[in-house]
């Protein structure tokens, strides 16, 4: 088994602007073998489709406890690096994130800046950008550089007025980036000339959605975005395609 140490070095050395890593996003132990299989070195976990996988809704539906019983049994299941998305933290403390996380077999995570426990408010971009700063303070504090993927929902909440979104996405994403991020996520299906943008002006990899069933990774790479991922768009296309499947047996 790779050291997590080492596992979190190879997940942000993936991270190249211009040379994508895609990130499969997984939800089980079947789904993470699944796309190891198919050859992918690393994979993110998506709070969407794991908690679709338990009956639970998404948006912090389900418990942190729930969601590091998942990452181990993906953890104990393959050995490359897991990236995680941990919502908004689950009203947890950094220290306490970083912590099972670890104990989990993940050296990575997604912090997004919807409290989803406070009725779903907009982290303000300084108090975000704090609380990326807590999970460093808490990852340099033990023997694993866990990669943190700090996200603004500014664009899939439609905050404030289009005119000036990217603007405000960037001042965010800057601070997070300040204070210890490793790579910044503008979540959202963007023009190209906005993910040029928000690439070329923001100081680390970027991260892109894509639609596995459409997405083009040469085109992404023309972009300039560092890191690529599912969300649920994955799983969906396969719900589609059992779908399909059991209809022939109707």
């Amino acid at each position: 088994m790779t050291s997590l140490s080492q596992k979190a070095t190879t997940l942000l050395e993936l991270h190249k602007p211009g040379a994508p890593v895609v990130l499969p996003t997984v939800w089980d132990a079947w789904s993470a073998n699944l796309a190891v299989s198919a050859g992918f070195a690393a994979l993110t976990v998506g709070s969407h489709p794991v908690s679709d996988s338990i009956g639970k809704p998404d948006n912090e539906g389900i418990t942190f406890e729930e969601l590091l019983t998942r990452i181990s049994q993906i953890s104990s299941a393959v050995d490359v690096p897991l990236s995680v998305d941990i919502e908004s933290g689950y009203g947890q403390e950094p220290s306490r994130l970083i912590e099972g996380l670890i104990a989990a077999g993940a050296v990575g995570l997604n912090i997004e800046d919807t409290v989803h426990s406070e009725g779903g408010r907009l982290r303000e971009a300084q108090e975000h950008a704090d609380f990326v700063g807590a999970l460093r303070t808490a990852s340099d504090a033990t023997d694993v550089h866990v990669v943190v993927n700090a996200r603004t929902d500014l664009f899939v909440k439609q905050v404030g007025d289009e005119s000036d979104r990217v603007d405000r996405a960037i001042a965010r994403l800057k601070l997070a980036a300040e204070a210890g991020a490793d790579s910044l996520y503008p979540v959202g299906f963007h023009s190209d000339a906005d993910h040029k943008r928000l690439a070329e002006e923001l100081p680390l990899p970027i991260n892109a959605i894509a639609d596995p069933a459409k997405g083009d990774l040469a085109h992404f790479a023309s972009l300039g975005v560092g890191r690529i991922s599912f969300g649920p768009l994955l799983q969906g296309a396969l719900a589609s395609e059992a779908d399909r499947l059991l209809a022939r047996w109707k």
